[in-house]
């Protein structure tokens, strides 16, 4: 006990107040007086006395802090803080609020009002900086809403489970394949629809040194509309097939599968992972799919398990580059600079990977 006594009573971290305990401490047991020690560490007998009671009584460990039970007492007392989470759990609008989440000066009120009644008169003046350490205390925080997705798909897991086998079949089968011509067809494949189109109303005015960082833009704009960009990457070779349509039906489904079925040797059976959207199942498709047996096998997400699609990893790299901050003046102008985008990626397609593991889901290109 010396030599952590030594150790804190040199310590530049530990608080103060140890510091000076243990400083008092070995002093006393170096046999000084208690006036002595008070005078030399610039404190009071009454002090040093207190400290070596606490010593002699309880052991130099429970000298060095304070004994349970010091200090002023709360004025809001453990039940009434403990009642405090229960309005906070609950929703405003079911205890008589038009609210559908609570702020902090609503719950305050709240509480003030019905504190009394609940036998707990300490909460009548509470404000929102108590409020909110109680909350603290308690970590959680009503004010605040956080999103989740609850799974709906009873057989997630198995679907999921096969989905990543296809990617690992994927991976065996680009470490064999013959490059001198396709023996499979693996496709990762699905719509990004909504993509405005929006033209300016001035001229974008550029970048000036010494005057302006970055691209001016006047703040109005004009609609011309939306379009869907479908498209499925090949993720064997990288290369990406895409259409942009004005809608997105069945028929537009249909044709975009005949542009597939174009684009490979005949005989070789082609994989398309995708949704469950309604034009993928729909009876216009699965009459195309009966002219063609056994050149398509769907595999199918599980439902809201979009994520476990490549393709969205394609959408979101899409997002932050071409679309970013895009500007057009006609639905044609906008589908053709797509394209061109698509034409430029396919120069050096890029081949998507993804991390195998049900533990560590990742996307790595």
């Amino acid at each position: 006990m010396a030599a952590q006594l030594e150790r804190i009573s040199r310590s530049r971290t530990t608080a103060v107040r140890r510091v000076e305990r243990a400083r008092m401490l070995l002093a006393y047991a170096a046999g000084e007086t208690i006036s002595s020690i008070a005078a030399r560490l610039g404190t009071n007998r009454p002090k040093v006395e207190r400290c070596i009671d606490k010593a002699l009584q309880w052991g130099p460990e429970a000298a060095l802090g304070d004994l349970p039970g010091r200090g002023r007492r709360p004025r809001i007392p453990a039940e009434a803080r403990a009642w405090v989470v229960s309005p906070a759990c609950q929703k405003p609008k079911d205890l008589g609020y038009p609210h559908e989440l609570w702020t902090t000066r609503l719950l305050v009120r709240h509480i003030r009002r019905h504190c009394e009644a609940a036998g707990h008169p300490s909460l009548v003046r509470i404000g929102t900086g108590t409020l909110s350490q109680v909350l603290a205390e308690h970590a959680i925080r009503p004010p605040k809403i956080r999103y989740y997705l609850e799974r709906r798909d009873p057989d997630f897991d198995a679907k999921m489970a096969q989905l990543l086998l296809v990617y690992k079949q994927v991976e065996l089968l680009r470490q064999r394949q013959d490059p001198s011509g396709p023996l499979h067809a693996v496709l990762s494949y699905d719509e990004k629809p909504g993509i405005q189109v929006l033209g300016t109303t001035a001229p974008d005015r550029p970048p000036q040194p010494g005057q302006q960082r970055g691209w001016s833009r006047d703040y109005e704009y004009v609609r011309h509309g939306t379009l869907t960009l479908m498209a499925a990457i090949d993720l064997l070779t990288g290369h990406v097939h895409s259409q942009v349509v004005n809608r997105h039906r069945s028929r537009e489904s249909v044709q975009f599968l005949k542009g597939l079925d174009a684009s490979y040797p005949g005989g070789i059976p082609i994989r398309i992972i995708l949704d469950n959207h309604s034009a993928h199942l729909s009876k216009e498709t699965r009459s195309y799919l009966a002219t063609v047996p056994n050149r398509f096998e769907f595999i199918f997400t599980p439902k809201h398990g979009s994520w476990l699609n490549l393709i969205e990893a394609f959408f979101a790299k899409m997002a932050k580059s071409l679309l970013r901050g895009i500007r057009a003046n006609s639905k044609d102008e906008m589908a053709r600079r797509i394209a061109q985008y698509i034409d430029d990626l396919n120069q050096e397609p890029v081949v998507f990977r993804w991390k195998h593991g049900l533990e560590s889901l990742s996307v790595t290109h």
